[in-house]
């Protein structure tokens, strides 16, 4: 598996983790359980995808204006679910924000899906792209 396989069946889990969010409503144990766990792997796949993929990539000239771009996105998405926690879940304000939030979300996947990794598998040889999947596999992991 390379690296963009691995980082495309995280975003699925997100993308899943993001509809049943969205589907939920008040302060019910489906909508606590739900944000808790998308909470969790936007956070942790955030940092793993950071440290293993963005990293190398941000030395590059042909790179570093879209990683800087990527990691801006992910400061939103932290602020975003900053807010989140900070509204009351019963609270109509609490449903717009977690959209805003699976908004910004798609986004970023879609960014990265179809310009990023494009132009990362450019930069990176089989190899690397092997290495880096291991690698980010492995904190993914352990910080799940």
């Amino acid at each position: 598996m390379n690296i963009f396989e691995a980082i495309r069946e995280d975003h699925d889990i997100q993308r899943d983790l993001c509809e049943k969010v969205l589907d939920t409503n008040g302060k019910t144990e489906d909508r606590k359980k739900y944000w808790d766990q998308l909470k969790k792997e936007l956070v942790v796949h955030a940092d793993a995808e950071e440290r293993t993929f963005y990293s190398p990539l941000i030395h590059n000239d042909l790179m570093q204006e879209h990683a800087r771009h990527g990691i801006a996105e992910h400061h939103e998405m932290d602020e975003l679910i900053e807010t989140i926690d900070e509204t009351e879940m019963t609270s109509p304000a609490w449903l717009t924000c977690a959209k805003q939030l699976c908004e910004k979300v798609e986004h970023h996947l879609k960014d990265e899906e179809h310009s990023f990794f494009q132009l990362a598998g450019k930069v990176f040889s089989e190899e690397q792209k092997t290495s880096i999947a291991k690698e980010y596999q492995k904190e993914m992991k352990e910080n799940r």
